[in-house]
């Protein structure tokens, strides 16, 4: 095993870390493994940290997914690694999703599957940090596929280098690394890796991404996954700038529940109702950009999530832009998804769910 690894971010990274990376047993998550005990084996500037290491079976591809676990466990014996192992039953997790009504995907799944588990290596102290192998790849195909879907701002911001949780983070330290460098390193290294099948099969939206619209969109810019990846940097950092401003300006613009005669407002007190109120003036005074994001902020408040045309329409319901389906007068509603609705009085939107 050289002595020399692939870059990485260790900005999040300190002495005396108990830190746990999540291993598939495919090329980068290996290549992240390795890169950190050789990391933490150095004589000189060694990390100082303790490591260990999470993999998921998720019990879909059968023998592929048994012998993927048994890779890692040799792979983990070999480098004296301490090993976290955990059965995930996707199969079962998706009829019970399909069963409640909120039906989750193969890849939704599996995905809720490993984080579920990730988050209880956290709480349980087994771990100050997971970190997952996402590359610059990984992060270029995400923000085309959250493009493809119609994504606002903060999908754009695709794949986050550090998510902070109640206890603990995720740490994504390869995110600025090319998967060929990944797997060139490995080659000079001597060190096999596993090929999920499933990485083949075109029914899967991120596979076809990867395999066909990246390949075509690369003739037209060669350095396309680096361009994609800047997006997702500046969306994040617009998108933080944002937060910030609506923290300090939505206190004073939403109001609950709706005014009643002689001042003061009323509050809806039935059980799993609520609702939120903005002046009509207040919200011509703000400039198109801040109105719209105030409106989807009022919308999450209520556990709600707005899309484009739903914020479009409720924008024409408030009189600030035309909208053909929509009339913008006193005494109009919008019945909007997720529960949500939406009442036009004479100086009030006021939005309101029940649950």
């Amino acid at each position: 095993m050289p002595l020399l690894a692939l870059p990485f971010d260790r900005a999040n990274i300190k002495p005396g870390d108990r830190i746990c990376v999540a291993i598939s047993g495919g090329a980068d998550s290996v290549a992240l493994l390795l890169t950190l005990d050789a990391a933490n084996s150095t004589v000189r500037d060694s990390l100082g940290i303790g490591l260990s290491a999470v993999h998921i079976n998720h019990n879909l591809r059968g023998e592929e997914a048994d012998a993927d676990q048994r890779f890692v466990e040799d792979l983990c014996i070999s480098l004296d690694i301490p090993l976290h192992l955990h059965q995930a039953n996707v199969p079962c997790r998706i009829a019970q999703t399909r069963a409640a009504g909120d039906p989750e995907t193969i890849e939704e799944a599996a995905r809720n599957a490993r984080y579920e588990f990730f988050t209880t290596l956290l709480a349980s102290g087994h771990a100050d940090s997971i970190l997952t192998a996402h590359t610059l790849d990984d992060q270029a195909e995400t923000v085309l596929m959250k493009l493809l879907r119609g994504a606002w701002t903060e999908g754009l911001s695709a794949i986050h280098p550090i998510i902070t949780l109640p206890k603990g983070k995720i740490l994504r330290p390869f995110l600025q690394t090319r998967r060929a460098d990944i797997e060139a390193f490995l080659k000079q290294s001597n060190q096999p890796w596993r090929e999920d099948s499933t990485n083949t099969d075109t029914a899967f939206t991120r596979n076809r991404i990867r395999q066909e619209l990246l390949p075509q969109l690369r003739t037209y810019n060669p350095n396309l996954d680096q361009t994609l990846a800047n997006l997702a940097e500046l969306a994040r950092e617009e998108e933080a700038r944002w937060q910030t401003e609506l923290s300090r300006i939505l206190p004073q613009l939403l109001l609950p529940g709706k005014p009643v005669r002689g001042g003061g407002r009323a509050v809806s007190t039935a059980p799993g109702q609520s609702a939120v109120s903005i002046e009509l003036d207040r919200l011509r005074a703000l400039d198109p950009a801040l109105r719209r994001r105030v409106l989807r902020a009022a919308a999450r408040q209520l556990g709600a999530r707005l899309s484009f045309d739903e914020t479009s329409r409720l924008l024409a319901l408030g009189g600030f832009r035309p909208g053909p389906t929509v009339v913008a007068r006193p005494g109009a509603s919008l019945h909007l998804s997720n529960g949500l609705r939406a009442d036009r009085s004479p100086r009030e939107l006021r939005l309101f769910r029940s649950q």
